[in-house]
C-alpha cells in the first residue's frame, strides 16, 4: 500500500507502535486520536519480554538497546516458611526477560513517531462508522473526519471493536490483580533479593510476581503483581470490564491486599505491598476476549482492542508489538486496504486465541486451582511447570 489515510484510536503503546507501522507500510497521512490528555510517560507498571521476543522485535525495528531496560535471568519460587524472612524457596527456573517500564518504554516509542504523524491528545472517538469505501470517525467534541483505513488500538473497551465484531463480550475470570510499584531504596535491605531474580511468592488460591523494573533514569523500580480473588463485598462492578487506577481503591481492597500480604506471603516479600503508598497501587480485574477477526474490510484491531489474555501470558504490550509488526508486513505487500487486512487476520487471529486459551491455563494453575505449594521440590515444580505452562503453546515459541 502507498498513499492513503490511515487513522490510529489509541495512542498508547499500541498506538504508537501503529502508527510506526502504518508509515512504513507507506501511508500518507496518519492521524492518532489519543483520549488521554495527562502524561502517559508517567504510568509506572512493569512488564517483561522474552529474550527471544525481544530479538524478533529488535529486528523488526520496534525496539532498540537504547530504551531502558533491565535484563533477568531466573525466577525464583518462594512459599511461606513460619518467621523466615524470605520463606522457603521451592525452587528455581530460568527466564530469560527484560523488564521495562511502561512509561518509559512509551515515551521512547512516543519519539519514535514521525512528524508528520497528526498526534491528537484528549480526542475521544465515540462512533465509528465502517463503509465498503472507507471509515468515518466521530469524537465527541463533535468532530469527524473520513479516512481509508483504521486501526483500532484503544484498548479492552475498544469502540472499533464494538463496531467490527459487536458480538465480542469480555468475560471476567473470578480474580483480581493487585498491582505496585515504588523506588527500590524503600526497601528494608537490598541485598537479600538478587537483582537477576524474578520472583513466585506461591499460596493456595493466589500468587504474587515481584522483579525490578528500570526506573528510566537510570534506577531501579520494584514492581509487584499479586493475585487473588477478591473479598466478599468488594463493591466492584464487574461483569463489564473495569479498573481502578493509583489512589482510587477502598480501603476494602487495600485493606485485603495488606490481609494476603500477612497471611500468605513471607515476611520480606509481604512487606513489599506495606511498602506501596496509596497513590502507587491500583487493581486490574482478570478478563480474557479475544475478537473472532483481526480485520476486516478496512478496519484492524491491535493491542488490547483484539485480545485480552490474561498478565500471566506475559502478552499486553509484547503482543501489540508482534501485532505492529505483522501491521507493517500486511501494509507493505498488500495492494489493497481488504488484501492487507486479511494478511494480518491471517497472520494474528490464531496467535489471540492461543494466549487467551494460555492465560486461562495459567489462571488455573496459579490462582484457581493452585497445586499444594506446601510439598512441592525442585523436581515437582519443574513436572508442574511443563504442564501449567503449555510448551506447544505458539508452535513453541512461548511468551512465558
Amino acid at each position: 500500500m502507498r498513499g492513503g489515510r490511515v487513522a490510529i484510536v489509541g495512542g498508547s503503546i499500541a498506538g504508537c507502535a501503529a502508527a510506526l507501522a502504518a508509515h512504513r507500510g507507506g501511508a500518507e497521512e496518519i492521524t492518532v486520536y489519543e483520549r488521554a490528555t495527562g502524561r502517559l510517560a508517567d504510568r509506572g507498571v512493569g512488564l517483561a519480554m522474552h529474550n527471544d521476543r525481544y530479538a524478533e522485535l529488535e529486528a523488526g525495528g520496534f525496539v532498540t538497546t537504547a530504551m531502558p531496560w533491565l535484563q533477568l535471568t531466573r525466577r525464583a519460587w518462594y512459599v511461606r516458611d513460619g518467621s523466615a524472612p524470605m520463606g522457603r524457596r521451592v525452587g528455581t527456573l530460568p527466564f530469560p526477560f527484560r523488564t521495562y517500564n511502561w512509561g518509559p518504554l512509551w515515551r521512547e516509542l512516543r519519539a519514535r513517531v514521525p512528524e508528520s504523524v497528526d498526534f491528537r491528545p484528549g480526542a475521544v472517538v465515540d462512533q465509528v462508522d465502517v463503509g465498503p469505501d472507507g471509515v468515518e470517525l466521530r469524537t465527541a467534541a463533535g468532530g469527524s473526519d473520513r479516512f481509508d483505513f483504521v486501526v483500532g488500538c484503544d484498548g479492552y473497551r475498544s469502540v472499533v471493536r464494538a463496531a467490527a465484531c459487536p458480538e465480542v463480550r469480555p468475560q471476567y475470570a473470578g480474580y483480581l490483580a493487585w498491582r505496585g510499584a515504588f523506588p527500590v531504596e524503600r526497601l528494608p535491605d537490598e541485598s537479600r533479593w538478587p537483582v537477576e531474580d524474578c520472583v513466585y511468592v506461591v499460596f493456595e488460591g493466589g500468587h504474587a510476581v515481584i522483579y525490578r523494573i528500570p526506573d528510566g533514569r537510570g534506577g531501579h523500580r520494584v514492581n509487584w503483581v499479586l493475585y487473588a480473588a477478591p473479598p466478599s463485598g468488594h463493591g466492584l462492578g464487574l461483569d463489564s470490564p473495569t479498573s481502578l487506577p493509583p489512589g482510587t481503591l477502598t480501603q476494602e481492597l487495600r485493606a485485603h491486599a495488606r490481609y494476603l500480604a500477612d497471611h500468605h506471603m513471607p515476611p520480606f516479600w509481604g512487606e513489599l505491598v506495606r511498602l506501596t503508598a496509596p497513590d502507587e497501587l491500583f487493581i486490574q480485574p482478570m478478563y480474557d476476549f479475544t475478537a473472532p477477526r483481526y480485520a476486516t474490510g478496512r478496519v484492524a484491531l491491535s493491542g488490547d482492542a483484539a485480545t485480552v489474555a490474561r498478565p500471566h501470558t506475559g502478552g499486553g504490550a509484547v503482543k501489540a508489538l508482534q501485532d505492529a509488526t505483522a501491521l507493517a508486513g500486511a501494509l507493505s505487500s498488500a495492494t489493497t486496504w481488504p488484501e492487507a487486512a486479511a494478511a494480518y487476520d491471517a497472520g494474528r487471529a490464531a496467535v489471540g486465541r492461543g494466549m487467551v486459551e494460555l492465560g486461562r491455563g495459567l489462571g488455573l494453575g496459579l490462582v484457581q486451582r493452585t497445586p499444594d505449594w506446601s510439598a512441592m521440590d525442585q523436581t515437582g515444580l519443574e513436572a508442574w511447570w511443563r504442564q501449567a505452562d503449555g510448551s506447544n503453546a505458539f508452535g513453541g515459541r512461548r511468551l512465558v
